[in-house]
């Protein structure tokens, strides 16, 4: 692995901040500034192979991050953390006292120790310093508000100027769910908060675990299945109340805690009985068949109708006067809202967070430190910002495989494997530092040709593992996307969906999904030159600058990190070409 990064090396009058996130128990991370500059950052699951990285802290990745950037633990000055004691004199937690009626040992203890969390997640960031070789005692601890975090990471990564629209949608932080705010100069203003169990982000994670999906993993897989669906076919405007800027959550049926908590196989759920009384059965297994696919959409709809009501009520004047919003939490990785949301008339330009989710406040707290010592953050522009591995080390995972594999030097592997993607053959690409967030943006990718038809289902059937009815999302050619999508709007993190053209429907079938709309990446050539010039090639063969890209990974697995890791998922599936930097790999 490429462990040192030249011009990192840091000088007298830079602050070095550390952003470590993990609060809730789930996509714990790190992140990296070098005075403006965000060097590094990278999500835990990665190295330690398992999922969302659950009950962990992020020690391995805040290792990576501060041996990529060859920091010694005691050039850290500032730790950021997305997570902060709230005081009693603050409305959230005598909200959620008072909406928790029904279970006052959770009601008594938000009065009488509503910081319990935070005190015992303080203690474990302490404990992840001192293992780190970082002195608490040497350096200032800075942690953050939950939703801040989410908004800073929105906002200070932007590069907008001005007064600046910024929303947050989440399950819940401390106790905030959901923000309403404006950056300006720097800093952020609070407009409105909404506090649980009142949130949107656990209102759509309730119906996701209903329609028998992971609560904080399945929410996009309801959004992929919601298209095959009628949300006229159910009204579930009983189940949120947000009109003239009110947010109520009906808590007898989503959002439930304690003895309201429906019970299923012996595992208790976010929703009550009401609401399987209601609906029917929670739904099991692969298929998008009825009722579910109908509720799907209504959730969907609800959900989209309910940000944008509360977005015009609390930044409408905001978004008029600047054009510009941006966003972050959970439910910014929605991406159809976010269609929605560019779609109208006063809005001029969305930033969403990439890393949206939780793992993004490592990056949310550190920018908000930095912000707050008097340094403005550098804008956005990528997310490869982590571990990168040279065609030596690729060799040398590739020689633990023996002679199960062939191993190929490619002087033009980008031209090489463009041509097994025109000839039909899905190829796992393995290049350059790995993407930070949830979306495969090219550095860990299985590839397909979106004219070749059948190809989307045979990566879902055969290497994903996946349900069948999953959507593919394309990257292009950035003088390709405005012809193809027939916007212009910066979308460089595949978190906004658009309607395809006519013409490009029946040109690239297998990244158009139900509703004829595409989640697209729009590839500059500076910030990935060789995935560029793959698609380039990739035109010149077939006529379109197109790619189908899926992240590397099976069902249920993080995404690869190392070569090690792409080897494994390549012989744990039926892939026959891997891309390993200069290698092209295939089975014996």
């Amino acid at each position: 692995m490429n462990t040192h990064a030249p011009g990192h090396a840091v000088a007298g009058d830079q602050t070095v901040v550390l952003g470590l996130s993990g609060a809730l128990g789930h996509d714990p991370s790190a992140a990296l500034y070098i005075g403006p500059r965000l060097v590094a950052a990278a999500e835990e699951e990665r190295f330690v192979r398992d999922k969302h990285a659950r009950g962990r802290m992020p020690l391995e990745s805040a290792r990576f991050c501060l041996r990529f950037a060859g920091v010694e633990p005691r050039d850290v000055r500032v730790v950021a953390v997305p997570f902060a004691p709230i005081p009693l004199t603050r409305a959230a937690r005598w909200h959620y006292a008072a909406r928790h009626w029904y279970a006052p040992d959770r009601a008594l203890d938000a009065l009488f120790n509503g910081n319990r969390r935070y005190r015992r997640y303080r203690e474990r960031i302490l404990a992840l310093l001192r293992e780190l070789g970082i002195d608490p005692a040497r350096v200032e601890f800075h942690p953050v508000e939950h939703h801040l975090a989410h908004a800073s990471s929105a906002y200070h990564l932007s590069g907008f100027d001005g007064r600046v629209a910024i929303m947050g949608v989440d399950g819940k932080g401390e106790y905030t769910t959901t923000f309403f705010g404006y950056g300006e100069n720097g800093r952020i203003h609070r407009v409105r908060e909404f506090h649980d169990p009142d949130s949107l982000g656990g209102f759509y994670g309730a119906l996701t675990e209903y329609l028998g999906f992971e609560m904080l993993d399945g929410e996009y897989k309801v959004m992929g299945m919601a298209p095959y669906g009628d949300p006229r076919r159910y009204d579930l405007s009983r189940l949120l109340d947000f009109r003239a800027g009110r947010l109520r959550v009906n808590t007898r049926y989503v959002n439930t805690v304690g003895l309201r908590r429906y019970r299923d196989r012996g595992r208790g759920c976010y929703y009550g009985p009401p609401l399987v009384d209601w609906l029917g059965p929670p739904r099991h297994g692969d298929s998008a068949d009825e009722p579910y696919v109908h509720y799907a959409a209504a959730v969907q709809q609800l959900f989209e109708d309910a940000v944008l009501a509360l977005m015009d009520h609390y930044l409408g004047d905001i978004i008029r006067e600047s054009g510009r919003i941006v966003f972050a939490g959970g439910g910014a990785l929605n991406v159809k809202l976010n269609q929605r949301i560019i779609a109208r008339p006063e809005v001029r330009e969305l930033f969403v967070q990439p890393a949206s989710g939780d793992a993004g406040t490592a990056v949310g707290a550190a920018s908000f430190a930095l912000a707050a010592r008097g340094v403005r953050p550098e804008p956005m522009e990528h997310v490869y910002l982590g571990p990168a591995y040279d065609t030596d080390a690729c060799r040398r995972a590739c020689a633990h495989w023996g002679e199960r594999l062939h191993a190929e030097q490619v002087a033009d592997i980008e031209l090489r494997v463009a041509r097994l993607l025109a000839d039909g053959h899905p190829v796992a690409w393995f290049q350059g530092r790995m993407e930070f967030g949830p979306r495969a943006l090219g550095a860990r990718s299985i590839l397909g040709c979106p004219s070749v038809p059948g190809i989307a289902e045979r990566i879902n059937a055969q290497i994903k593992y996946r349900e069948r009815w999953r959507p593919f999302c394309p990257s292009m050619l950035d003088r390709v996307a405005p012809q193809m999508l027939g916007s212009e709007h910066p979308a460089p993190f595949m978190t906004i969906t658009f309607p395809v053209c006519e013409e490009w429907k029946s040109r690239v079938p297998e990244v158009v999904h139900q509703d004829g709309t595409a989640r697209a990446q729009v590839v500059e050539r500076r910030h990935h030159p060789r995935y560029y010039a793959l698609l380039e090639e990739l035109e010149r063969l077939t006529g379109n600058g197109v790619v189908l890209n899926t992240s590397l990974n099976r069902r249920g697995e993080a995404m690869v990190c190392s070569p090690g890791d792409a080897l494994a998922m390549f012989f744990g599936s039926d892939l026959q070409y891997l891309a390993l930097e200069d290698l092209l790999v295939t089975k014996s």
